[in-house]
């Protein structure tokens, strides 16, 4: 007999609703379950597959789950009952709390007093015909597991315990550059018009004959061998005085050098006396993908193999034995290895760092200038493009299939999603997300259950206005997400990075969403949001703006008059606008427009400083008035 991997120790279950417990045995076998006092009957089917439903308890435990079957026994430990929610999206849901610079640091340090526990599914998987479990485990936050925890699943689920003073389980379900579409069912996306024909054209190709005979399998860029050692780069007697400098962290794409390939990165460490013939912590941040790390020329630290992807945000910390350690110049040479997109040090900077092994004494930092060179030049190497199928995350239901469905019907309290950046540009992008949530809804049989977003942050070269940016046009289809019941929204307009797709600042995501939860779901004072556009009224040469979620009232976040609100005429020529507060309103209006018709506010990818807010300090959502 085996129960599915969700059912590990630490588990926790969703309270208040029947409880899913699923696994296999023997066909038509007798199968018994029991969590404290409860207890639940069924017969596995004849394929051995079997699922019973445990009454529902309240928030509690620890408890022992027992299932027997034909004469077996499975006890499942320490299993708590209380609120379990799925976390979803893409990069910036999947990033790692270890790589979120010195808040992430100050989490991890402080989490085993979070209580949060997580089951992170595998995001690598992307099989035809899918996964029948869920692999994984449960694990209890802790200075050494939270490190790989989704930092805003992570933020997110330590404000709910808080709050609610009950267990708080994270399934962690996430995948970098994934687009909606292969979070969808196939039932979803061929009942869906916008994408019913495409997954059509995707399974006439799959299943043609011809594919198969001529399929390009997915060959990314192989290691085409560690040449730079026999060159002696490691060394630290190698001559790189002429070799070109780059500014750590970074993505190497972004010095100009638009390739995935092989780079070195070699800098020289002046290490006090009294380091010398002691251990050191060796920290080069996050490598994009995969590193082999030398100090004084010999391997102290290597990460990845083959073409795992899965390492890209995950800082490195190498152990530097004291027998390579002297006195004065030391060298430390990096190999770092990308396949496709992006490659380099990426950080963040407090992560790049040499010390004296457990933390004793001040640090050295490591960021800023570093030699590099070339060692393999690939191209600009891109995932496959077009429906490929096999190893391509991206084909219809690809990720459904193998990391969704395993783990349907697990109980839960709602759904946090932070996806987007994979559709941006794309116009039928809110009507998928409606399809996703109510997919989903129908898949776990559990009503409408909470579904919060997290809407994307700024990003890009900042303006104060952009007609056709297509961020504000996707920010536009999450906030109309809300007219579905039980939708939510956190409003991330501030927490972005011009220069980083991946902002750091996970925690206030977390919280933001939490707030949402606690406000709408579990009925706790406070706004859950900051403003949201609610309607409008034209007075003159004048628009006055409504809003939802002002709580104590409005403000300017800087306490200066309110930017980035633009207006027009019938013209449709959008002008900077004057705006202030006046009570719970906003009233815009511009000298160079008598007669006003529509408003857009924080219309741009990166409306930095944007400054409407509620006086809780949570900013308002941007908006536009007009559907031009």
């Amino acid at each position: 007999m085996k129960l599915s991997a969700l059912f590990s120790d630490h588990a926790v279950f969703q309270r208040g609703i029947p409880m899913p417990v699923w696994g296999w045995t023997k066909p038509m076998a007798q199968v018994r379950a029991r969590l404290g006092d409860s207890e639940a009957a069924t017969l596995s089917a004849p394929d051995g597959r079997f699922l019973l439903r445990l009454p529902p308890r309240q928030a509690g435990g620890p408890y022992e789950l027992t299932v027997t079957a034909d004469g077996q026994s499975v006890t499942v430990k320490d299993v708590c009952v209380g609120e379990v929610w799925l976390a979803s999206g893409q990069s910036n849901m999947q990033l790692a709390l270890s790589s979120c610079g010195a808040e992430g640091e100050r989490a991890i340090a402080a989490s085993a007093a979070s209580g949060v526990r997580m089951f992170t599914v595998p995001n690598e998987r992307a099989k035809l015909g899918g996964q029948p479990d869920a692999d994984g485990a449960w694990q209890i936050a802790a200075p050494e597991t939270t490190g790989a925890f989704s930092a805003v699943a992570f933020h997110f689920a330590a404000r709910l315990r808080e709050a609610l003073e009950a267990p708080v389980g994270i399934i962690n379900a996430s995948r970098w550059g994934s687009c909606v579409e292969a979070w969808m069912s196939r039932e979803a996306l061929v009942a869906n018009p916008d994408t019913r024909a495409w997954t059509e054209r995707y399974e006439a190709t799959l299943h043609a004959p011809e594919f198969w005979t001529a399929l390009p399998q997915l060959k990314y860029p192989a290691d085409p061998g560690n040449t730079g050692v026999e060159k002696g780069w490691a060394s630290p007697n190698c001559d790189d005085a002429a070799w070109p400098e780059m500014d750590l962290p970074r993505q190497w794409q972004q010095d100009g050098h638009d390739f995935s390939g092989v780079l070195w990165f070699r800098r020289a460490v002046d290490v006090p006396a009294s380091w010398a013939g002691k251990d050191l912590d060796l920290r080069i941040g996050a490598v994009d993908k995969q590193d082999i790390t030398y100090f004084n020329g010999v391997q102290v630290g290597a990460t990845g193999k083959d073409h795992e992807d899965q390492h890209w945000d995950m800082p490195r910390l190498y152990t530097v034995p004291g027998r390579l350690v002297k006195a004065g110049r030391n060298v430390v040479a990096v190999r770092a290895y990308s396949f496709v997109f992006h490659g380099g040090l990426i950080g963040p900077a407090d992560r790049l760092a040499l010390s004296v092994a457990g933390g004793k004494g001040k640090a050295i930092p490591l960021a800023g200038r570093w030699r590099f060179q070339v060692e393999h030049n690939f191209g600009q190497v891109q995932p496959p493009t077009g429906n490929m199928g096999p190893d391509t995350a991206n084909s219809p239901y690809m990720l459904y299939e193998n990391i969704i469905r395993p783990i349907i019907p697990y109980a839960i309290g709602g759904t946090i999603w932070y996806q987007g950046e994979g559709n941006a540009g794309d116009r039928q992008y809110h009507g998928k997300l409606l399809s996703l949530i109510r997919d989903w809804r129908r898949a776990w049989g559990q009503g409408d259950f909470p579904f919060l977003l997290a809407q994307l942050p700024n990003f890009m070269k900042a303006s104060a206005y952009e007609e056709g940016s297509l961020w504000a046009r996707l920010r536009e289809d999450q906030a109309q997400v809300l007219a579905e019941p039980g939708t939510g929204l956190a409003v991330c307009i501030d927490l972005g990075d011009a220069l980083d797709v991946h902002p750091l600042n996970k925690k206030d995501v977390g919280l933001r969403l939490a707030r949402w939860a606690l406000s709408e779901c579990f009925g706790r004072p406070g706004p859950a949001c900051g403003p949201l556009y609610a309607g409008m009224t034209i007075e003159g040469d004048a628009i006055r703006l409504r809003f939802k979620h002002i709580g104590a009232g409005l403000a300017a976040r800087d306490g200066q008059a309110l930017s980035h609100f633009m207006v027009a005429g019938l013209e449709r020529r959008f002008v900077p606008a004057e705006a202030r507060i006046d009570g719970d309103t906003v009233v815009v209006r511009s000298t160079g427009v008598s007669d006003p018709v529509a408003v857009r506010y924080a219309w741009a990818d990166n409306p930095e400083g944007c400054n409407l807010c509620n006086r809780d300090g949570l900013p308002a959502g941007p908006f536009r008035t007009d559907n031009w």
